[in-house]
């Protein structure tokens, strides 16, 4: 199944791009002042000088471009949770974990938005986003169209692709990224996604 960025994605793409640029823009000067982000202000003190560089949350590029793309890859799984929610008939187990999905990942939404906020990046980067990992136009369509009975087991099958890719993202930044609450979060994403995975699998029977 070929899968592509949503329509709704593809919009939000010129937006998050033109702010990838302020990424590179900020990392140069960072590397001018001779190290990380530490002249950035993270804790509304001015600047304290007598504040560790660990105690300003540094952030890189792999982190933004994950935090970024991560509020994305959630708001999707959401919309997906929602569409197979509004089926009569849905198999129970399949719409608790949907609800679980949606109670997991927005305050997820919520705190990778703040992150974004702090380091002067709100608009957020694509850079490293894997876009394979997205629902395409076509398949949100198909969601959308079938019968509870019929949708059950189709958001199961694209909920599974969906969480290989946030996984596989997670563990791109846990190799690259430097933020700890961002580490903290990909393991987690690590952890409980790939045991959504598995439960997933049992429930298509394979």
């Amino acid at each position: 199944m070929k899968i592509q960025l949503t329509p709704r994605a593809s919009v939000r793409l010129a937006t998050v791009a033109a702010a990838a640029a302020g990424l590179l823009v900020l990392s140069g000067c960072a590397a001018a002042g001779g190290g990380g982000m530490e002249g950035m202000d993270h804790s509304g003190t001015g600047g304290d000088p007598s504040q560790s560089a660990s105690e300003l949350a540094a952030a890189n590029e792999a982190d933004v471009a994950f935090t970024a793309g991560m509020i994305m890859h959630h708001e999707q799984a959401i919309e997906m949770s929602d569409l197979v929610l509004a089926k009569e008939g849905l198999d129970p187990e399949v719409a608790a974990l949907a609800e679980r999905i949606k109670a997991a990942q927005q305050p997820e939404i919520d705190r990778m938005q703040g992150w974004l906020e702090d380091w002067g990046q709100s608009g957020g980067g694509m850079a490293g986003m894997d876009h394979s990992t997205m629902m395409s136009a076509d398949d949100l369509a198909a969601l959308e169209a079938a019968s509870g009975a019929e949708a059950g087991p189709l958001f199961l099958e694209q909920m599974i692709v969906h969480h290989e890719g946030a996984v596989a993202m997670a563990e791109e930044v846990l190799a690259a990224g430097e933020n700890a609450d961002v580490r903290e979060l990909a393991e987690a994403v690590v952890a409980d996604q790939t045991a959504e995975i598995a439960e997933m699998r049992e429930l298509l029977g394979q």
